[in-house]
């Protein structure tokens, strides 16, 4: 199973979209908001260097470790704001910006699952298994040639008549 393209950038958009429509209505606590952002900054210092590895492990430990917050924060910050809605606009925007944080929590694995594929891509060398053949499948190293090993020098022969042991190799 091989998974579709996706650019970083695309991910960074979808994620600060959603994000910002989460914190339309001042619900969330203030770490939320924070730790998203922050985790966004590393995913623009991912993008900005093509070339660094470790831009997007920051990047992936990061959305991982938001997404544990963000199911406490939303837990937590849900009943507390909701009983106290009193106009139907302000709770239609609750609503909404409820909304957006779920729909970016549910986002976010799938998004680390490209991110990682990126990763591999850029030549990260951390390999977990997530369960999925060809997923996350290993590269075939074995026909490559390694450039510390040297091959073993032959002796040459003392003269036409004397033969010399060969070593085994």
């Amino acid at each position: 199973m091989e998974l579709p393209v996706v650019s970083l950038k695309m991910i960074i958009i979808v994620h600060w979209l959603l994000t910002t429509w989460g914190c339309l209505c001042s619900w969330l606590p203030q770490p939320y908001i924070w730790s998203n952002y922050a985790i966004l900054a590393i995913g623009v210092w991912a993008i900005a260097q093509r070339d660094s590895v470790d831009a997007l492990v920051m990047y992936l430990v990061g959305m991982v470790i938001t997404i544990l917050t963000d199911i406490i924060h939303i837990a937590i910050s849900y009943d507390r704001f909701q009983g106290g809605q009193r106009y139907v606009a302000l709770r239609d925007q609750f609503r909404f910006s409820v909304g957006m944080a779920i729909l970016s929590l549910i986002l976010k694995p799938v998004s680390c699952l490209f991110v990682y594929q990126m990763y591999k891509e850029r030549g990260g060398d951390y390999n977990l298994n997530f369960g999925f053949p060809g997923l996350t499948g290993g590269r075939d190293r074995t026909s490559y040639q390694t450039i510390d090993g040297q091959e073993p020098h032959h002796q040459p022969a003392v003269s036409a008549g004397t033969k010399t042991p060969c070593a085994a190799y």
